[in-house]
């Protein structure tokens, strides 16, 4: 075949069957793209060499211009068993935010042990790790600086919220005050510890985004982990830092002012110990005050209703005769220190995401998001039973390990009814909640919505519709 006719087979309706031949022999050869090369695994053709490779030239420009591009994860449709889980977590904050204070299995445990409304902050860290990893997955390839200052601008959001509305400005239903003294201003919080977590595993998703797309998109376990092993070492070193603080840091003899109305005294906690795990002499609370101000943390810690501060513990009540001068000492549950395994717990919900977007098929992401949830479980219990408590206010990593596995064993039940099961219209208020959740949190949750329908009274500000409510049913 003549070089001048090689054109006239691929574009002749006639001698298109012989056109097709000729491109398969060209695609049946083996060539090196760098070089550019042909690397001839049989040299008896029917056609002469020149002809293949004045045939196969376009095929291998094309292919050399054509830009590489990263394979896409599996794409997902909105997550609705994501909002259905984060609308059911806002209503059991709500649930111990206004039970809490007459049932103690709706309240915060007061030091060793937990309660079910020990679940609900790890829950948010969890449901935020799951949700950024499906934010993010496009922003992150697209524009990494776009991205970043999404990160940004959300995280200042979150943060500053969090100090308008756990700070100390607003006050509670049975106070008609506002505003605080700055120097008594609450620093840390929930949202703060959120935006926090956010934050961190948020530049980690960005700087592995890189590697994860141009993965395939159906990994095993192994896989995964290989894809996002900066976010598995940064885990590690995470906890590691955390337990190297919590039993290596030395907790000297403090003190601390204790006011009541227009009179003062001072109160002295003598400690001098390294590795304890008490209320009064723990490394989570000397960080706290070493670094924030004793003055800026939670007044009404949870130890205040342990045996040791109340006479009607678990629920809070009046000290007893000789109680330890710790009992009134302020303390922050969303310390600092303590927020360290509060990221991993993030960590770990992004990691489902993860599964989620690199796994094909339900039953896979089932079967391995249902492993993990046990897996942890087992370990936070085995280090329980290896003598490190379940502490929600220490946020311990035993305490992380189990509460993380079940919360993330409840997700997957939720994913199973939700998604699967399509159980729609029953989850839809949940879905709505979840939906609306920074916004009904700041209403009911922070107590905003009762402070602005308790400004509304008749004749006296204790004559409102809160207060009258409040009344009605016992409080």
């Amino acid at each position: 075949m003549e070089k001048s006719n090689l054109k006239e087979v691929f574009k002749s309706p006639a001698n298109e069957e012989e056109g097709l031949m000729l491109l398969e022999k060209c695609r049946n050869r083996s060539y090196d793209l760098e070089s550019g090369r042909e690397s001839l695994l049989d040299r008896e053709r029917s056609f002469p060499r020149a002809n293949v490779d004045l045939a196969v030239k376009p095929f291998i420009t094309e292919a050399l211009q054509k830009p590489k591009t990263p394979v896409q994860p599996c794409k997902q449709a909105r997550l609705v068993s994501l909002d259905v889980f984060r609308g059911m977590t806002v209503a059991a904050m709500i649930l111990v935010d206004f039970g809490g204070s007459s049932c103690s299995a709706l309240n915060h445990s007061p030091w060793d042990g937990v309660t079910f409304a020990d679940f609900v902050v790890p829950a948010f860290l969890f449901i935020v790790g799951v949700s950024l990893t499906l934010t993010l997955k496009h922003q992150a390839v697209e524009d990494k600086s776009k991205a970043a200052y999404n990160i940004l601008h959300r995280t200042l959001k979150i943060l500053v919220l969090g100090l308008i509305l756990q700070g100390g400005y607003i006050h509670g239903v049975k106070d008609l005050t506002y505003g605080v003294d700055l120097q008594f201003f609450r620093i840390m919080g929930v949202l703060q510890r959120i935006a926090i977590a956010y934050a961190i595993v948020a530049f980690f998703e960005v700087r592995s985004s890189a590697n994860s797309y141009m993965a395939d998109a159906n990994e095993s376990f192994s896989g995964i982990l290989r894809i996002y092993h900066c976010q598995c070492a940064a885990v590690f070193v995470l906890i590691a830092i955390y337990l190297g603080l919590l039993y290596g840091i030395y907790v000297p003899d403090w003190q601390f002012e204790l006011l009541d109305g227009n009179k003062s005294q001072m109160l002295e906690i003598n400690c001098n110990i390294r590795g304890s795990m008490s209320p009064g002499c723990n490394a989570v609370g000397y960080v706290d005050r070493l670094i924030l101000g004793i003055s800026h943390l939670y007044k009404r810690s949870a130890y205040r209703r342990t045996q040791e501060c109340s006479v009607n513990s678990p629920l809070s009540g009046p000290l007893p005769i000789n109680a330890p001068a710790w009992c009134e000492a302020p303390f922050d549950p969303e310390g600092l220190l303590s927020t360290i395994p509060a990221i991993v717990t993030c960590f770990i919900g992004a990691h489902y995401g993860h599964v989620l977007l690199h796994m094909k098929g339900p039953k896979r992401q089932l079967w391995h998001w249902t492993a993990s949830g046990f897996i942890l479980m087992f370990l936070g219990l085995l280090l329980n039973a290896a003598g490190m408590p379940l502490n929600k206010q220490l946020y311990t990593v035993s305490y992380m390990f189990v509460t993380t596995g079940i919360v993330a064993l409840a997700f997957t039940a939720t994913f199973v009814l939700v998604d699967i099961y399509k159980w729609r219209s029953s989850t839809a208020f949940f879905k709505w909640v979840g939906m609306h959740s920074l916004m009904i949190y700041a209403l009911l949750a922070s107590d905003l919505l009762p402070i602005l329908l308790q400004g509304f009274y008749w004749r006296r500000p204790d004559n409102n519709l809160i207060q009258i409510l409040l009344r009605g049913l016992g409080f």
